[in-house]
């Protein structure tokens, strides 16, 4: 008989992220450390649409006053996601990635970390790297971009920061990880954005601060010094930006054990060399978190492995890197918002 964590992860993996079964189970080894028995029998009534208690207690049959305290204890445990509307709380399932595990922030332990590192890499194999669209997207830094390439609003994360009334800023979740298992890094911690309906839940739920815009500016500005690159959530208005290292980003980890990484992600820049100009210092190199740049007699770019993010352009202290933008036949436009996002991925996935 399907029990109830069985149960639970079939619903998570039938979300537009995913949660791919294991041959080793240690996908249902995290849920049994995140939920009770009875929190995993609640989140499978719950859908990705925000609902208040009276419909959600009417579809599972149960006592709303009883649901309702339930659903915010279970929205403030970073189980499921909890918003406003109209004065009403709402709730809606949460995915496992981008999601349940980021809303853990504050009580992660070694036990925790160590299933979920061994899961990563399977629900970036049968998942993310197979799905057409994906969750994140990579912008290039806005001063990679040379004045004569077009650039839209939704390609500049000065212009995502701008457009936002609700900022909240939040540490990073994968080098608070790998910070607390030794394995950490000298990135800067606090650089994670996040925007709208998911700023109050994390100011909320103590996981980050509210900024203003001016702060939000500041802080891209930190992470762009430190060479993070930017991932926003891959939407034309994102409810994110991620600032990410290759070394304990979980996503660029994954995707840099690829042969070619940039055939899997959201970009339309790469970087190409001046050879005439490269002298060959490898500050293209160091500054690159995908491993796609190699330097002998000069700089050269792979363009099977390169994300477009700019790094190696504002690093290079003779001008010999820029960026270039892909042909027009190869350029990504992404969804309008974080909704229709998701709505195509389940749709790939053949989950409606």
């Amino acid at each position: 008989m399907t029990d109830v964590y069985q149960r639970l992860a079939k619903h998570l993996d039938n979300l537009p992220g995913g949660f791919p079964p294991t041959e080793s189970g240690v996908e249902l080894r995290i849920l049994k450390r995140l939920f009770s028995k009875m929190e995993a029998e609640i989140v499978p009534g719950l859908t990705m649409m925000p609902e208040p208690v009276s419909a959600i207690a009417a579809r599972m049959d149960r006592n709303p006053a009883d649901l309702a305290a339930m659903l915010e204890d279970m929205s403030k445990k970073g189980l499921i996601f909890r918003l406003s509307k109209g004065g009403e709380k709402h709730y809606m399932a949460a995915q496992f990635l981008i999601g349940i595990w980021e809303y853990h922030l504050n009580d992660l332990d070694e036990e925790l970390i160590r299933d979920v590192n061994e899961y990563i890499p399977h629900f970036m194999r049968a998942g993310w790297v197979n799905q057409k669209t994906r969750q994140l997207r990579v912008v290039p830094i806005s001063e990679s971009i040379s004045a004569d390439i077009s650039v839209m609003p939704y390609e500049k994360a000065e212009e995502i920061v701008k457009r936002q009334s609700k900022i909240v800023v939040s540490p990073c979740i994968c080098r608070r990880e790998h910070e607390m298992v030794g394995e950490g890094c000298d990135k800067p911690l606090e650089v994670c954005l996040i925007f709208g309906s998911g700023a109050y839940y994390y100011e909320e739920n103590g996981l980050g601060r509210s900024i203003t815009q001016d702060e939000a500016l500041a802080v891209l500005n930190t992470g762009l010094e430190a060479g993070l690159v930017l991932q926003p959530g891959n939407a034309q208005k994102p409810s994110n930006i991620c600032m990410c290292c290759g070394c304990c980003c979980q996503i660029l980890k994954n995707l840099s054990s690829l042969e070619r990484p940039a055939r899997v992600v959201h970009s339309n820049y790469y970087a190409e060399v001046a050879m005439e100009d490269c002298t060959a210092c490898e500050a293209c190199a160091d500054r690159c978190q995908i491993d796609a740049i190699e330097v002998e007699d000069v700089a050269r770019v792979d363009r099977d492995r390169c994300i477009g993010c700019g790094l190696c352009v504002t690093e290079c202290p003779v001008d010999a890197m820029t960026m270039k933008q892909k042909a027009a036949g190869d350029q990504y436009v992404p969804p309008k918002n974080t909704f229709e996002t998701y709505l195509t991925i389940a749709r790939e996935r053949g989950k409606i």
